[in-house]
């Protein structure tokens, strides 16, 4: 049984979690890797960005870490408090852990500036939601990271999105670190999603010569 952690801040996004726990269910339940995906926040009760209340089956203190074989960090907007948390050195332990014991981690969106600010994107191939004169990508190589304006990056055991259109193909890459390219399409047919084609993940968010 492979177990994934899903650790949520105030502020998330609930299509970039749900792209994880559908993805990851689905798989769970039809595929041949056995996962369990166990979500996590910092407190009893989160509001999503757009004002969903959800309680968290765990609260990050209570969970021992090294029973996990991988993170999944949706994003979420600045406005409804996201960095407040997902900045807090409560979070950026975990990450660090996941990066120090080589598991998977895999974010969507914004999320990667969380990586950013943990200290484990140095050298690194990353992405992060990306608009021209874009904050985050300042963000992202202030701390040493190799900005690619790409939707899906995958350096090594980590995995960086540029937005919450990318979830699914996160949750995907995820699934496929920690089972097979064969398990993952078979999950992608059992839940008709196709497989973008190749100009999908070459397409910039902004034009060369306006980034």
């Amino acid at each position: 049984m492979k177990r994934v952690l899903m650790l949520l801040a105030n502020g998330v996004e609930p299509l970039e979690m749900a792209a994880f726990t559908d993805v990851l269910g689905w798989a769970n339940l039809l595929g041949d890797q056995p996962l369990e995906l166990i979500n996590a926040g910092l407190r009893p009760q989160i509001t999503t960005t757009f004002g969903l209340s959800l309680n968290p089956a765990f609260q990050l203190r209570d969970l021992d870490l090294d029973s996990f074989d991988a993170l999944a960090l949706p994003g979420g907007f600045e406005p409804s408090g996201f960095y407040e948390e997902a900045l807090s050195e409560p979070f950026l332990d975990t990450i660090r852990h996941f990066v120090k014991v080589d598991k998977p981690i895999a974010s969507v969106c914004v999320s990667s500036v969380c990586l950013a600010a943990a200290g484990v994107l140095e050298g690194r191939q990353a992405t992060t939601y990306h608009q021209i004169g874009g904050v985050r990508r300042a963000q992202l190589v202030e701390k040493g990271a190799v900005f690619v304006d790409r939707p899906v990056v995958v350096d090594g055991r980590i995995i960086t999105s540029s937005g919450p259109g990318t979830a699914t193909e996160v949750a995907f890459t995820l699934l496929e670190h920690l089972s097979s390219a064969q398990n993952v399409a078979v999950v992608r047919q059992k839940m008709r999603f196709s497989t973008p084609d190749n100009a999908w993940y070459t397409t910039p968010q902004v034009a060369p010569d306006l980034g």
